[in-house]
């Protein structure tokens, strides 16, 4: 008996309308944390085929979110103080970089899987720029905060379940380097030059 293996559909055929500059700056907040090979960086859609349940089960089993309500106190916590409070406390840093990365994937995500609409994503998106654009003046820079925040994160989660759950920091170190990396041409931080945030809005 033949089995059929049928590819889910792309996402970029669900949510045809490419994103605008800004709309990129503000998706590839989360590239840090999109090392995936399914990850999507050019949309709000958090994967490159469609997959809600895979969005659902990641917020339920890496933040214990499994409801609307669950999400978006985990936004507004992240949004408020997240794991830079941590840090400022041991490094005396506050690194806003891995709070924004990780609130801009779980708003995608949710998304993803229908806990919010894009129209609210987008809303929730926005609403982290003017933070972000006064804190950083470069994808270096807040590439440098995420690494910051991301060590005082996995550090936080030894004597834990999760304890083996991060990848090890080389990995992330590459992967940054990666995005940074001017030859990267898929590299969103290369599609979305940093200072496109500041200028008006334009498509791709």
């Amino acid at each position: 008996m033949a089995i059929w293996n049928r590819r889910k559909p792309k996402a970029e055929r669900k949510y045809p309308v490419p994103l605008t500059m800004h709309q990129l700056w503000m998706v590839s907040l989360s590239a840090p944390v999109n090392r995936d090979r399914n990850a999507s960086q050019g949309t709000l859609y958090p994967f490159t085929r469609i997959d809600d349940d895979s969005a659902r089960r990641w917020l339920a089993d890496q933040w214990e979110i499994t409801s609307r309500e669950q999400l978006v106190g985990r936004l507004g916590g992240l949004a408020r103080t997240g794991y830079r409070l941590q840090a400022y406390r041991l490094l005396g840093v506050s690194p806003l970089a891995w709070d924004a990365a990780l609130y801009v994937d779980i708003a995608r995500r949710g998304f993803g899987c229908g806990m919010i609409t894009e129209h609210e994503a987008w809303t929730a998106l926005k609403s982290l720029v003017p933070a972000v654009v006064r804190s950083y003046a470069s994808w270096k820079e807040y590439a440098d905060h995420c690494l910051i925040g991301r060590t005082v994160w996995r550090e936080g989660l030894q004597g834990t379940p999760d304890a083996g759950f991060p990848a090890p920091q080389a990995d992330a170190d590459a992967h940054l380097r990666s995005l940074l990396d001017p030859a990267n041409k898929s590299s969103p931080w290369n599609l979305a030059p940093w200072d496109i945030i500041s200028n008006p809005d334009r498509t791709r």
